[in-house]
């Protein structure tokens, strides 16, 4: 399982791509994935539902990673992404996250995709913007974010 795009490929985080060198030389610089793979180890249903590993086609390097916060929940699941310093401001999260987005809203199993940001993290409010979610919720720190299928 893989999504292309015009400049990335998108490679969900399974039992096999962990022992590849593409992904050690990644995750050491990275949060621990562990509990994922434990939990995918026990229901294979949760591959594509976790998380993405964002590979720029040109270097053939992770730039950062995205993904859903699980499998879909009455037809509603989150996403959240992070880029390397260096791939960020290029239009590489607005890419991948739309892509992902179509893939989840193609699988029949999702209505609707939320997200969550900081009220202060402008990067991330531009690329939510730019993929057409909606602002549904604001506090002083954190704005929540929907996308329904059409």
């Amino acid at each position: 399982m893989r999504i292309l795009t015009e400049r990335l490929e998108l490679l969900p985080i399974d039992l096999d791509i962990i022992h590849s060198s593409l992904f050690k030389k990644y995750i050491k610089n990275r949060k621990n994935y562990k509990p994922y793979l434990k939990a995918l180890s026990k229901d294979s249903d949760l591959l594509g539902w976790g998380v993405w590993l964002v590979v720029s086609k040109n270097s053939n390097v992770i730039i950062g990673d995205i993904g859903f916060k699980g499998k879909p929940i009455d037809e509603t699941v989150e996403v959240g992404y992070g880029f390397s310093p260096h791939a960020r401001n290029k239009g590489y999260a607005t890419e991948s996250v739309t892509a992902l987005i179509e893939w989840a809203f193609s699988t029949n199993r999702v209505e609707k995709v939320m997200a969550q940001c900081l009220s202060d993290n402008h990067s991330s409010i531009k690329v939510l913007e730019k993929i057409g979610m909606q602002r549904t919720e604001i506090n002083d720190e954190l704005i929540t974010w929907n996308l329904h299928k059409v």
